[in-house]
């Protein structure tokens, strides 16, 4: 039994949630929304970033300019494939991604998703905390440590737990005022 393992698997869920958290549109150009979009490049499925530069030259708005003029139409098409609920616009030269204002419904349902995303990361958290006190437990029937050991053990296993489901709350009510006040 490891805490540095315990407190990395935790640090693991709690940087998959940001990474998530990134890539919500909400009403702001942000250009982590292309993140997982791949364009056919060679043969190869290839980041958008690796075949062109993006660039937000206004609050709303995503260029995309290719350094292959070639490639416009793939990366227009990935973009249409990935769904990301933009549609791209081509004038041969570069890819615009004009985002929409948020409807307040819209936003609503934006939030909803978002608590929804921390309270899978919570559970994964609580998940973690399951499997090292269990293994506390173990570890004390097999004779391997004391009954003040895996005590201590249980404080440091919860307060990790308690600090990161504090940093999870946080990171969602962060997300949540950037949403409603865009």
């Amino acid at each position: 039994m490891s805490l540095e393992n315990m407190n990395e698997r935790m640090e693991k869920v709690i940087n998959n949630l940001q990474d998530n958290y990134q890539e919500v549109r909400a009403g702001r150009a942000n250009p982590a929304i292309l993140n997982k979009v791949q364009v056919e490049y060679y043969g190869t499925p290839t980041p958008i970033n690796q075949v062109a530069s993006v660039s937000v030259p206004e609050a709303r708005k995503i260029v995309i300019q290719p350094w292959d003029k070639s490639l416009l139409s793939k990366i227009e098409k990935a973009i249409e494939v990935a769904d990301i609920g933009i549609h791209p616009m081509n004038d041969g030269q570069l890819i615009r991604l004009i985002f929409p204002e948020l409807t307040e419904e819209r936003r609503k349902d934006i939030v909803k998703d978002i608590k929804k995303m921390a309270e899978e990361a919570k559970v994964a958290i609580r998940n973690v905390r399951r499997d090292e006190m269990e293994e506390a437990k173990n570890s004390l029937k097999n004779n391997e440590i004391s009954e003040d050991e895996e005590r201590n053990l249980e404080d440091k296993i919860q307060k990790a737990t308690d600090s990161n489901v504090a940093k999870i709350d946080e990171m969602f009510s962060k997300k949540e005022t950037e949403i409603m006040s865009v």
